[in-house]
């Protein structure tokens, strides 16, 4: 809920067709501007600006990549949008100001912030079955590879909600760092990472178990995080404008310096790059996943903050 336009850097985006055998699209979500924007891996251009609701903020793919969600903070539904098409199917009305979504094969799982909630929507019907409550101001949500498992930051409780989806019904809570807001997880199922923007940290769980395992301290109000198919961490620090890439253990690698407010992060599923939203420029940064160079970021709409990949 932080935190948005300048033109691109020097060049056009980044040639990226060598390194894509397939066609990779990479869905922003502009909180300052209402819409979506696709970004072509393949082509290397902007393809589509989609409208969506007021103040879009979270985007989740679903498995199969042939549809992404995104929260609409402001107007509390969730717009579903074909990615072959790249149009809204549907407009779905969820809790109070919904942030994050995470989407399994058969339903998404959207965190109303302001009503300390998760609305569970059919993703064959657009509906929404049932509410769950979690803890205070959840944030940001993600879903374990089999989808057994949904996990939910709860920014005012510093914990994250383990909900199972067979029952839609939380079963632990874990302790975290101070105003947790973003979680990832590792291709595997076995590591969270969560981003804690009030202490500049990631907790490192072991789902297992559902226990911390591992603190780390990283750059300045850590927001968006994501995990490459490699294992590398990405985390976006947003006070200090740089991206802080973590090993699997959650031992530092190196940090990268973006433009303003890095917020959003994704990983393409090929290893290739990580997509960082800077919500205070306007664009995307791109990172090499495995050497994590940077590569020539490209212009969005204005402020973006989710981002999601599907191929």
């Amino acid at each position: 809920m932080v935190v948005v336009v300048l033109a691109v850097v020097a060049g056009t985006g980044f040639d990226a067709s060598p390194r894509w055998p397939t066609r990779v699209q990479v869905f922003v979500a502009n909180s300052g501007s209402d819409n979506v924007t696709v970004y072509d891996t393949r082509l290397g251009k902007v393809t589509a600006t989609i409208g969506v609701g007021d103040y879009p903020a979270g985007v989740g793919a679903h498995p199969s990549g042939h549809r992404v969600y995104v929260t609409n903070e402001s107007s509390n539904t969730v717009s579903v949008i074909d990615t072959r098409t790249l149009a809204v199917v549907a407009t779905v009305p969820v809790g109070a100001n919904p942030f994050g979504v995470a989407v399994t094969p058969t339903h998404a799982y959207v965190t109303n912030f302001g009503s300390d909630s998760v609305t569970v929507v059919d993703t064959a019907t657009n509906a929404p079955v049932t509410t769950i409550p979690v803890g205070k101001f959840p944030h940001s949500a993600v879903a374990d590879p089999d989808g057994s498992r949904v996990y939910v930051t709860n920014n005012g409780a510093d914990s994250v909600t383990v909900i199972d989806t067979a029952t839609n019904a939380p079963i632990a809570t874990i302790p975290v760092g101070v105003f947790p807001s973003g979680i990832a997880i590792s291709v595997d199922g076995n590591r969270l990472y969560v981003a804690n923007t009030g202490d500049d940290t990631v907790t490192v769980i072991d789902t297992g178990g559902n226990r911390p395992i591992e603190t780390t301290r990283v750059g300045n109000a850590p927001l968006g995080v994501s995990v490459t198919p490699g294992g590398r961490v990405h985390v976006a620090n947003t006070g200090s404008g740089t991206v802080s890439i973590l090993g699997p253990g959650g031992k530092p690698i190196d940090v990268v310096k973006v433009q303003r407010l890095p917020e959003g992060s994704a990983a393409a599923p090929d290893d290739s790059f990580v997509f960082v939203t800077n919500t205070g420029s306007g664009t995307v940064s791109v990172i090499d996943a495995k050497s994590g160079k940077p590569a020539d970021p490209f212009a969005v709409g204005k402020q973006p903050e989710g981002v999601a990949v599907t191929s």
